[in-house]
């Protein structure tokens, strides 16, 4: 099992990763204290309604997770009134392809990529594991001949079936409001549910009035219908964003840490105790 490192999280910030559309995309990496060899990757997606926020959202969870002994890569992406839908899934993906095509100089094993997101940035993340053999598009940043799957999702409060008048018209800024149905289900990551769907950990709180509770409990009972492998994580009373309290910001990245470890890391099942 997973335990904390000692020591210093290196961490190198305002990294240019590639290209969003006509600037350079930027990301900030996190290297685990000690340099062992075959580490785990893990790719970090910030929230904010897809048109606010900024990778410095999610440092402390990633210098948790690389003490957990993760490299880990928070990426910025064109926001909504920067570009409208699907530049953000092409800036994720331009990040995935730089931090897989570093793997060797960061001794991380390109085959053990994680990705993990907060609200839109957990939309973001599953659209990215949803989507491993979407082409790359003219413009969409660099290593266009590196793929884009990943191993394991984390969805931190995911919206997960987007429609133009819902998370306080923040879907339609981001698709359109002229947006159509097919446009809609085509960004919705609930539309690309199959069996193979990497193992995903859902969290999310019951008292969310941004992305209501239900978007995280459909995708878990969809995908767990095909016989994908789902976890998902209720919090009572909790509201929107509500990790960002200490106590379960941590709480929630042991969560992570011990799904990733499970499904990841030295993947097993959960036997059952011995009879007596």
């Amino acid at each position: 099992m997973l335990t904390k490192m000692p020591g210093q999280v290196a961490i190198q910030d305002d990294l240019v990763i590639g290209r969003a559309g006509d600037r350079d995309l930027h990301g900030d990496l996190f290297l685990p204290p000690t340099d062992d060899g075959n580490r785990p990757g893990l790719l970090l997606i910030h929230g904010g309604a897809w048109w606010a926020g900024d990778r410095k959202q999610l440092r402390g969870y990633a210098i948790q997770m690389a003490r957990f002994g993760f490299v880990c890569l928070c990426t910025e992406y064109r926001l909504s009134g920067e570009a409208r839908w699907p530049a953000q899934i092409h800036d994720v993906k331009a990040a995935l392809r730089w931090f897989r095509s570093k793997a060797p100089e960061l001794n991380m094993d390109p085959q053990r990529i994680a990705v993990s997101g907060n609200s839109a940035g957990a939309h973001l993340a599953l659209m990215l594991a949803a989507t491993p053999n979407a082409p790359v598009f003219e413009g969409e940043g660099g290593n266009p001949g590196v793929e884009t799957s990943v191993s394991t999702v984390v969805a931190i409060y995911p919206p997960t079936l987007l429609r133009k008048d819902n998370v306080d018209g923040a879907v339609a800024a981001l698709l359109g409001s002229e947006a159509s149905r097919e446009v809609e289900d085509g960004a919705s990551p609930i539309t690309y549910v199959h069996s193979k769907f990497p193992p995903t950990l859902l969290v999310h709180g019951n008292q969310d009035t941004t992305v209501p509770v239900n978007a995280s409990i459909n995708l878990y009972q969809a995908l767990t219908k095909t016989g994908a492998q789902a976890e998902l994580h209720i919090y009572e009373g909790a509201p929107h964003a509500f990790d960002a309290v200490p106590d379960f910001g941590r709480q929630v990245i042991d969560i992570m840490a011990l799904f990733l470890d499970r499904k990841l890391v030295n993947p097993r099942t959960i036997e059952p105790p011995a009879t007596r």
